[in-house]
Order: C-alpha cells, then structure tokens, then sequence
C-alpha cells in the first residue's frame, strides 16, 4: 500500500489495520517514497532472553550476567 506523509497523520489508525494483516506500507512524500513500515513480528532475535553476555565478554567465566556486571560498575569507588 502507498500512502502520503498526510495520510500517515490523518488515518494513523487505518495504517495499522493495514498493519495487522501483514501488509507493508510505502510513505511517499511530494510523490516521492520517503519510507517504509513493515509488520513488526517476533522472532528469535527479539523474543525476551535472559542477559548473558555475548561477543567478548561471554569468554569471561568472572561475569556471570550483564546485570550484575552493571551494578558492579555503577557501585562506585570507595575511599
């Protein structure tokens, strides 16, 4: 579905009906595309897991969640 800049004030609602039925939309802007919202869906990557830490921090037996690494961090020096 294309729509205008105008449309996506005045129907915000209608667009996220077009939304729910899986159907991209193209915002055009002076009749030029300008962006594109697509359905938001949950897959692997975006579904709620536990904070481990990951890239080079995960070879770090020490840590054992981000969490605690924070708090760690944000504790502050004493003197």
């Amino acid at each position: 579905m294309v729509v205008t800049a105008k449309d996506l004030r005045f129907n915000i609602s209608m667009l996220f009906d077009v939304l729910s039925k899986k159907e991209n939309i193209i915002i055009t802007y002076r009749n030029k595309p300008k962006a594109k919202l697509i359905p938001y869906e949950e897959n692997e990557f975006t579904e709620n897991k536990e904070n481990k830490l990951f890239g080079i921090w995960k070879d770090r037996e020490s840590l054992t969640d981000v969490d605690s690494y924070v708090r760690e961090l944000r504790r502050g020096r004493e003197f």
